[in-house]
């Protein structure tokens, strides 16, 4: 037989993922959310060295084929040895099962994954020996079951791919990783999202018709086994070109290099970055980024804090009148973009009740979010300090006792709480806001009357403002202010809420009826938080949690992080707020009207204050950027410095709404803005690095975040 059919089962299905690779990218080259054009040697980048790369990475998931193809041959079931096999095997599955076997000491699922394999193995190793009649059947059918697991997961992965562009606009990244942690909520909302039983029907049977026509012209290799010599060239070509893999694609990925993101991205394999993003989730900036010595580093942040001294943030916040021990409410919105609202241009009308509330608060037209997530806008609102590098403080493992809103807010005498219509397990919630001396609320504490609908993320908005005032009701009783963090749910995919409440019905799944609804809820909590007496003592704020996409053209689009934020406190005169700030200053200027003393570690300003410098921090797991003096300065792994310049275009509405520019690449640096974004990076991530950003007492203020059904 000549030789190159012994390799037929690798090359069939190469063959195949290649194919899907090159659909996949044409669709996203033409799906909606890629938005620009290319010029030919971009196109031609995206597809011959992104072809070459899906090569590469299909060799690298081809260990497992050849592993499986390499020990397939008759003569170990010869006797004796088919017979001493079989007995290794058999005590070695009975290692693994005693439970004191090496994987046990990995903990989790590895011991039952191990066994699970021996013991498979092991039952169709006997049924080789003892049924030798069987054999070739047993082996051809299994041969087919493995080929299908790699054309499904071929085309699984390809259907990944595409709706994880659907959303975000990108290939695999952090976010996917983070997906694998909280599967109950994720493969919930692809349930409740997408018609999941005809999807894979129609996967299951593609699957199955591709897996015939290539076990048909595979099936060589099982009729006839390559001979020992034979196997020993296969392993040689394979090994060689697996080499070849390990480094060829971490030096085609540097070629991703395009100032389009879009380009990047469709020129990746999918595969390589989710493995990138896997490894980057823990991301230290002293290690990654462009550093300077801390002393400098402080030296600098000193000019933005003059009270500073030393390498810490503290710094003295005194105001010259009387403290006012207001009530606070709070409400961090799911994925509100700026321009779902009427001023930044939106003519659908999808957030009546916000658009009129706006003409009552006090409002900040021009603030951007710290990042794409929702744990980064929660970061963002509790601690008030910039996005650092790699995971959300709210996910690390140190993300207790913080100097946080919340831990001012006790040290006033305020209850404290934080309100979440879901599962706070989720995105580690629960620990972080427990363990920062937050009361939690959520989905677990309310009772079956409670809830008239819920879907994946939790209780509808309705449901969970309704707790909130029963909630606030008890508190005012108390005699204490309170503080209530409320975080809201409906506005996201699978978009589902209650019928007849909008005129876009709930089961629709439209982004447009998610936001239409999230605005009528909070307008039926205002209506009955008006009608309370503690009403009127209470402040509320509203400040989105990330915008809706974060997929642009470049590294961090600035249309992408504009958010809207207001303070409305009943019977106030209506302000507008204009100048560029960033989501970590809400809570420091909330802290200024209400006139509080207190010793401050926030990187987040008071913007009401005259001495305020106007700035702005937006990022992704790994992009840290600073937006000051119309220019965008990024900082990303490997050292390196990116200067946009920023120039305001598509001018439709009012001055102060303005949320779109070209980003246009500086040649020469603006060096002050460079250290100055350093500055910034460096100096928070050395504080929690360090332990420097704890609430040193905060231990003698909290009650350790008890679950609120717990404790009443």
């Amino acid at each position: 037989m000549i030789f190159y059919k012994k390799l037929s089962p690798f090359y069939n299905l190469a063959i195949f993922y290649f194919s899907i690779s090159l659909v996949l990218r044409l669709v996203l080259l033409f799906h909606p959310i890629t938005q620009s054009s290319f010029t030919a040697l971009e196109s031609f980048k995206i597809f011959t060295l992104g072809l070459v790369s899906d090569f590469f990475v299909f060799i690298i998931a081809g260990i497992f084929l050849w592993l499986y193809l390499i020990f397939v041959s008759n003569s170990k079931y010869n006797k004796p040895s088919g017979y001493i096999i079989l007995g290794l095997l058999t005590a070695l599955f009975l290692y693994v099962a005693s439970g004191k076997s090496i994987f046990d000491e990995y903990g989790g699922a590895l011991p039952r994954i191990i066994l699970i394999f021996i013991g498979i193995k092991t039952a169709l190793f006997a049924l080789f020996l003892f049924l030798p009649k069987w054999k070739n059947k047993i082996r051809f059918w299994l041969f087919s079951f493995v080929i299908f697991l790699y054309v499904l997961l071929i085309l699984q992965n390809g259907l990944s791919e595409f709706f994880f562009w659907n959303e975000f606009g990108v290939k695999y990244n952090f976010i996917a990783v983070n997906y694998l942690i909280y599967t109950n909520e994720v493969i919930g909302n692809i349930m409740q999202s997408y018609p999941v039983v005809p999807i894979f029907s129609a996967l299951f049977l593609i699957s199955s018709t591709v897996t015939y026509f290539i076990v048909k012209r595979s099936a060589d290799y099982i009729n006839d086994i390559p001979t020992f010599p034979q196997k020993i060239k296969i392993s040689a070509v394979y090994l060689g070109l697996f080499l070849a893999a390990l480094y060829a694609i971490p030096n085609l990925a540097k070629t991703e290099n395009s100032k389009n993101v879009f380009v990047n991205e469709l020129q990746s394999n999918g595969l390589y970055k989710f493995y990138l993003a896997f490894q980057n989730n823990k991301l230290d900036y002293f290690k990654f980024y462009k550093t300077m010595p801390n002393q400098e580093a402080f030296a600098i942040l000193k000019e933005q804090f003059p009270d500073i001294s030393g390498k810490i943030s503290t710094q003295k916040i005194a105001s010259d009148s009387a403290e006012t021990r207001k009530n606070v409410v709070l409400i961090t919105v799911e994925s509100l973009s700026a321009d779902f609202m009427k001023a930044y241009g939106n003519k659908e009308n999808v957030t009546p009740f916000l658009d009129s509330l706006a003409q009552k608060s006090m409002q900040f037209t021009n603030l951007y979010a710290a990042g794409n997530r929702t744990v980064r806008g929660l970061e963002a609102v509790t601690l008030c300090i910039p996005p650092t590098a790699g995971e959300s403080v709210v996910k690390r493992e140190d993300n207790k006792n913080k100097f946080s809103t919340g831990a001012i807010f006790k040290q006033k005498g305020y209850n404290v709480k934080f309100m979440y219509g879901g599962d706070a397990f989720f995105d580690n919630m629960q620990d972080f806001y427990s363990g920062n001396g937050y009361e939690i609320v959520d989905k677990s504490s309310f009772s079956p009357n409670e809830i008239t609908f819920s879907n994946v993320w939790g209780v509808c908005d309705e449901d969970m403002y309704n707790k909130a005032i029963k909630i606030m009701n008890d508190e005012a009783k108390q005699n204490k202010p309170f503080f209530n963090h409320i975080m809201t749910v409906s506005n996201h995919r699978p978009f589902t809420y209650p019928n007849n409440k909008i005129d876009i019905p709930g089961d629709i799944k439209s982004r447009e009826g998610g936001v239409k609804y999230t605005d009528y809820a909070l307008k039926r909590f205002f209506d009955m938080a008006g009608r309370q007496p503690w009403f009127n003592n209470t402040v509320f704020v509203i400040v989105a949690d990330h915008c809706a996409s974060s997929a642009g053209k470049t590294e961090l689009p600035l249309d992408k992080y504009r958010i809207p934020a207001l303070i409305y406190t009943p019977n106030k005169k209506p302000e507008k707020y204009n100048k560029l700030m960033s989501q970590i200053d809400i809570m420091p200027t909330l802290f200024g009207i209400l006139h509080f003393d207190y010793n401050s570690k926030f990187f987040g300003q008071d913007v009401l204050k005259p001495n305020y410098k106007p700035r702005a921090f937006i990022a992704t797991y790994q992009d840290l950027g600073l937006i000051k003096d119309d220019v965008l300065t990024i900082l990303s792994p490997k050292q390196q410095i990116k200067q946009f310049q920023l120039k305001q275009t598509k001018i439709d509405p009012s001055a102060e709404y303005q949320i779109y520019y070209d980003e246009i690449p500086l040649k020469s640096k603006k060096s002050t803005l460079v250290d100055e974004t350093i500055s910034y990076y460096q100096s928070a991530s050395y504080l929690l690095k360090e332990k420097e950003y704890q609430f040193k007492d905060l231990s003698s203020i909290s009650q350790k975040g008890k679950l609120y059904a717990k404790v009443r």
